[in-house]
């Protein structure tokens, strides 16, 4: 499962090593971009958005009247044509739907006597690790639709540069489940020992908050991350608003080094990508 005005978000550096890695107010999907990565085929890599080359890194900004549009992508996405151009289908359909939101957001505005606010739109690509036969990306989203402040959140894909493919970090794991049983428990301690920082008191036992609940991997933004530009070794964890707390509480993010037990979930095709990291 893939996870999701402008605001600096700082990158996760922890998981790169030597690789520097680099909608109004109602609730966005806290870790899930708007267009799942299995419903978007992998284009020709000779049909990029706008017929522009790939090759590099790219940094796109347009503004109107009505919105604000950015997004961008690293050199080394760039220089893998078939992933330029699915970035790129993906920003098209990201732009059209900014375009869209904005236009229907002044209307209203028009019909109701009331301000209308400039809406926006961006995403920011950045490596996690680039592995000789892998790419990890992870992204930090932002949008304002009008509201009482923005939203953001992130998003992730490993590319398989071998086959020409992206692939959702879980994939890689024999499943969810699996997943939740060998990291799970450390994930809910480290949360909710960051909880009691944030908020001066410990969570309750047995509380039935929402906000106080534990967070199974599988449900925050995975991150595949390396410290030897060989194999996976590392695990991140970005956690958005309102799936853990209060949007005032911002973002949770974590980072895990790959152990026996994790080791162990790794489906056999995929096992060569990953080890231990004492």
């Amino acid at each position: 499962m893939l996870r999701r005005i402008i605001l600096v978000l700082a990158p996760l550096l922890a998981l790169s090593g030597c690789n520097v890695p680099s909608g109004g107010d109602e609730p966005v999907p806290p870790a899930t971009p708007d267009v799942p990565v299995t419903d978007l085929p992998v284009p020709d890599a000779s049909e990029t958005a706008k017929g522009e080359a790939t090759g590099g890194a790219r940094d796109v900004s347009t503004e109107t009247d009505s919105f604000l549009f950015e997004y961008s992508y690293p050199q080394q996405a760039g220089e893998l044509p078939a992933l330029a151009a699915w970035l790129d289908q993906r920003m098209e359909r990201r732009r059209q739907a900014i375009e869209r939101d904005a236009a229907r957001g002044r209307a209203e505005a028009r019909e109701n006597g009331f301000p209308f606010n400039m809406y926006s739109s961006g995403t920011s690509w950045e490596v996690v690790a680039d592995l000789p036969g892998w790419l990890s990306l992870s992204a930090a989203l932002d949008s304002y639709r009008g509201g009482a402040h923005p939203n953001y959140g992130f998003d992730t894909i490993v590319w398989d540069k071998e086959g020409d493919r992206p692939l959702e970090p879980v994939a890689f794991f024999t499943s969810a489940e699996a997943l939740d049983n060998a990291l799970g428990e450390r994930l809910c301690e480290a949360l909710n020992a960051e909880r009691e920082k944030r908020r001066g008191a410990p969570v309750e036992a047995g509380s039935t908050d929402i906000f106080d609940a534990c967070i199974k991997p599988d449900e925050t933004n995975l991150l595949l991350g390396s410290s030897n530009g060989r194999t996976f070794n590392r695990i991140g964890i970005q956690i958005a608003p309102y799936l853990a707390g209060p949007y005032a509480e911002g973002s949770y993010e974590f980072t895990f080094n790959m152990d026996e037990d994790l080791l162990a979930i790794v489906r056999p095709e995929y096992r060569e990508a990953f080890s231990v990291r004492n």
